[in-house]
């Protein structure tokens, strides 16, 4: 009785974009289903999950997620399934690995390195002497702008 109520609890929230033909009949697959769907990216609507976004592309990854949960993989292999064919991209918590290690950090990185280069610019600039200007080369730039 309570996961009846639960499941229209969750059926009746209009911040979901499943439609009622996508809508699974048993009722803990669904919820399977909602929780996966959840953790996907939306393809064309950034941040936004497959759940909420009303994308073409956002009900075909939700009718796959639902094939997948009937066919009988576990939610680890759903997830993996997605991610072989739309990339990493596609998580909206992507996994921890070396390559997205070097993603997160490169910025900062980057941004100090430039901070760096611009201080040590700013202070080579400061070692050069202005010479003035000599007598004749006065009187020449007077002449200029009097013309």
């Amino acid at each position: 009785m309570i996961r009846v109520i639960l499941f229209l609890l969750v059926m009746s929230s209009g911040a979901w974009a499943v439609e009622p033909g996508e809508i699974l009949s048993n009722i803990t697959q669904e919820l399977r289903a909602r929780e996966i769907s959840k953790e996907l990216r939306c393809l064309v609507c950034r941040n936004e999950n497959i759940d909420s976004s009303n994308a073409g592309i956002a009900k075909d990854l939700r009718l796959l997620v639902r094939e997948r949960i009937i066919a009988g993989d576990d939610n680890k292999e759903v997830i993996n399934f997605i991610t072989d064919r739309y990339g990493e991209y596609v998580l909206l918590n992507p996994k921890v690995s070396l390559n997205n290690l070097i993603l997160w950090i490169s910025g900062p990185l980057f941004l100090l390195l430039g901070a760096l280069l611009s201080l040590w610019f700013i202070r080579s600039k400061k070692n050069i002497q202005l010479k003035a200007l000599t007598e004749e080369e006065i009187t020449r730039l007077s002449n200029l702008m009097d013309d």
